[in-house]
């Protein structure tokens, strides 16, 4: 399958995703983020230990749906010469609806792909910039760059204080050009690129097909500590024959340096670094979207297929499809993007938590006046069954990243089946991945593991990060954010003297 050739200088950039025949079921570093992080021990970005795994479970399980939706029209575009519009990444944060999307201003040089911005109440739009309106470019190429000339795909995560937006690159029209950069923002419009500016995957060469791509489409997911980056690789070993396929690396690192483990037919595991053999493809298509569901204990990506999106469900492991895919119907022509919260999960049902998970999707819907996709809308439907409270474990999975009012008029933030109070709820905005403004009765069971008190001490450790000790036990900090939220201080401690806390959760992300 060829991809997308526009007027003018045009990037290879959009495929088509292939019309498939499947079944319609109805801290961080030094140099990428806060400059005083270090490390990805169990107090940096990275940190706590995987999750222990779970007994077997049954595949394909159908899963009811109800409450289909769509808007009624367009709900994003850019300004008058913004032709296309694609490839959009969508957060739900402080109470509206963030999006980033590919598109193209005269007035952003140079000539060639760039990322827009805009904001609106729901997922149903209007989309505008920041205080009202045209959406406005935020990344463009950066002339003699690997992405000198185009910029687009994006996936935007915030994790701690920190927004990462991982990112299509090319410095033009050349086979197998593409390839996935990373910038890092403290409010998701003002970018600063990382990695000095180089990509940090580019193309495995495993094979050489007609398709010429690359490596980009990047779609990136933070949970239990590892960042999951699922992307297109037409020169993958796995992908078919037209370069179509999936498949996700995971690191502790946001940047992918160190510690990438790469999926492959018996699972995760370490490889020397992200042009590792793509040995593995999660679903046959280009232009995919991942999310996070706590509530179904499974990752959920969406893929264009002949009818719509269809949703493709995968457990923890990528072992196991533990429900029937499910179809979102209508209009599409380019890139779903999933609307997830900042740490990309599906957000909660504050109606129906343990049972129902929205699912929505911002999608292209027609070929513009350029001959690439635009016509951006929003579709969705609701899941149920999910039985997100059917035991202990699943409680504690489905609310995992979830700040919410405490008893006591503080905050508790809910965290890999640990109960943090917390006294500011500043902080608890700033660590959590989601915040639901009144206490939900499932989480009424899980007892106060500790307190983050007001101005406790933030210690600093070199080579391990930052972190909180409650107790006798040692809370990693995605970054610094939380410092001045909570009126606290870092207090330099030594590396051995941060070994011998008993390790907790990281408490961010």
């Amino acid at each position: 399958m060829r991809p997308f050739r526009r007027g003018g200088p045009r990037p290879v950039r959009a495929l088509l995703a292939l019309a498939l025949s499947g079944v319609v079921v109805a801290g961080c570093s030094d140099s990428y983020a806060q400059s005083q992080a270090d490390g990805p021990d169990h107090g940096g970005i990275a940190g706590g230990e995987q999750a222990p795994p779970k007994p077997p479970r049954e595949a394909n399980v159908a899963l009811g749906t109800a409450n289909a939706r769509q808007s009624s029209g367009v709900v994003a575009a850019g300004a008058a010469d913004a032709v296309y519009n694609y490839g959009p990444t969508v957060m739900v944060e402080g109470g509206k609806t963030r999006m980033w999307w590919c598109s193209q201003y005269s007035s952003a040089p140079p000539p060639g792909d760039d990322i827009l911005y805009g904001e609106a109440p729901t997922a149903d739009g209007p989309f505008t910039g920041p205080g009202g309106g045209a959406p406005v470019a935020v990344l463009s190429g950066s002339p003699g760059g690997f992405d000198g000339v185009h910029t687009c795909d994006p996936s935007v995560l915030r994790v701690g204080g920190t927004y990462y937006l991982y990112y299509t690159g090319a410095a033009g029209d050349h086979a197998l050009g593409n390839a996935i950069g990373l910038a890092t923002s403290s409010d998701g419009i003002h970018w600063t690129r990382a990695a000095g500016g180089q990509p940090i995957l580019g193309p495995s060469h495993d094979v050489h097909r007609d398709n010429v791509y690359g490596a980009g489409q990047p779609s990136v997911v933070f949970l239990d500590g590892w960042y999951y980056l699922m992307f297109t690789d037409t020169t993958g070993r796995a992908a078919g024959w037209n370069g179509a396929g999936q498949f996700v690396i995971r690191s502790h690192d946001p940047a992918f340096r160190s510690g990438v483990e790469a999926l492959g037919d018996g699972g995760f595991a370490p490889v020397a670094g992200t042009n590792a053999p793509r040995e593995r493809s999660v679903v046959d298509g280009f232009s995919a979207d991942l999310e996070w569901a706590g509530a179904l204990d499974a990752f959920v990506i969406a893929h264009e297929t002949a009818t719509g999106t269809t949703l493709t469900f995968w457990d923890r492991d990528f072992t196991l499809q533990p429900y029937a895919p499910l179809t979102i119907p209508g209009a599409w022509k380019e890139g779903p993007g999933l609307v997830r919260r900042p740490d990309g999960h599906a957000p909660t049902s504050v109606t129906d938590p343990c049972d129902t998970v929205s699912l929505d999707v911002v999608r292209a819907t027609a070929i513009g006046s350029a001959g690439a996709p635009t016509g951006l809308e929003h579709f969705g439907l609701d899941v149920h069954g999910a039985g997100g409270c059917s035991s202990p474990d699943r409680v504690t999975t489905t609310f995992d990243g979830v700040a919410m009012p405490s008893p006591d008029r503080r905050m508790d933030l809910f965290r890999r089946g640990e109960r943090i109070r917390v006294d500011r709820r500043s902080v608890a905005v700033e660590l959590a991945g989601e915040v639901v403004d009144r206490p939900l009765t499932p989480v009424g069971g899980i007892p106060v593991k500790a307190t983050l008190k007001s101005a406790t001490p933030v210690v600093h450790a070199y080579g391990r990060g930052y972190g909180v000790v409650l107790g006798d036990v040692l809370y990693g900090l995605p970054d610094t954010a939380t410092v001045g939220l909570n009126g606290a201080e870092v207090t330099e401690i030594d590396p051995r003297q941060w070994d011998a806390y008993a390790p907790g959760l990281p408490l961010g992300g």
